[in-house]
């Protein structure tokens, strides 16, 4: 490509920009000074340009004066660890099934490989991200969850170490905001026992955006 041609490119991804901008200027003062919860997972954790883009996205959103905060899966991450150790991955209505030796693996994926790439992402597009579970300043705290049997009606299905959200102490998530930082957080949370328990996306998302705020 000529100079000229990154010149006219450039000039483009500018204009395209500004037209982006004007268009979500409604949306900008509508949420300003609100916390936004981002759920993030599926392909956009594994293709590297849909990585930079959501990093991207999440920084801009800062800019803007909103809040984001970050809240992860990390699914596939999980089967291939536990593929590679010979331990095969069980679900029971779409939910894991963790015991124990699963729930080391999920800790060190969620907390340990998925957070902190995430976090590297945001830095590395010009946010401040740090990251976080649920046991942090006691940010999430849950009950252990069983399922209910489909074929024997009464009967509770045990999942092991699963729980739902019981109550959010948003005050750590509210002072890292407020000090310029984005909050990423991995479902992992603590139930009443001290034990630790790995939280479902679908019942923290919906948990986390009426708590979030306080």
């Amino acid at each position: 490509m000529t100079n000229d041609s990154k010149s006219a490119a450039q000039a483009i991804a500018a204009h395209q920009k500004v037209e982006i901008l004007a268009e979500a200027m409604p949306y900008i003062r509508r949420f300003h000074g609100k916390t936004i919860v981002v759920k993030y997972g599926g392909n956009a954790m594994t293709d590297d340009k849909l990585k930079e883009s959501f990093a991207e996205d999440v920084v801009m959103l800062k800019l803007v004066g909103m809040n984001p905060v970050v809240v992860h899966g990390g699914g596939p991450q999980i089967e291939q660890l536990l593929a590679k150790i010979g331990k095969k991955g069980e679900f029971v209505q779409g939910m894991r099934v963790t015991d124990a030796e699963t729930m080391d693996i999920v800790e060190m994926v969620l907390a340990g490989q998925v957070n902190k790439e995430i976090v590297e992402l945001i830095n590395h597009a010009g946010g401040k991200a740090v990251g976080l579970t649920g046991q942090d300043g006691g940010l999430i705290r849950a009950r252990k969850m069983t399922l209910s049997s489909r074929d024997n009606p009464g009967e509770q299905i045990d999942i092991g170490q699963v729980g739902e959200i019981e109550t959010i102490d948003p005050s750590v998530i509210q002072t890292l905001s407020a000090s310029g930082f984005v909050p990423v957080i991995a479902p992992i949370g603590s139930g009443r026992d001290g034990r630790d328990l790995q939280h479902q996306c679908r019942c923290r998302r919906r948990q986390g955006r009426r708590s979030a705020e306080g």
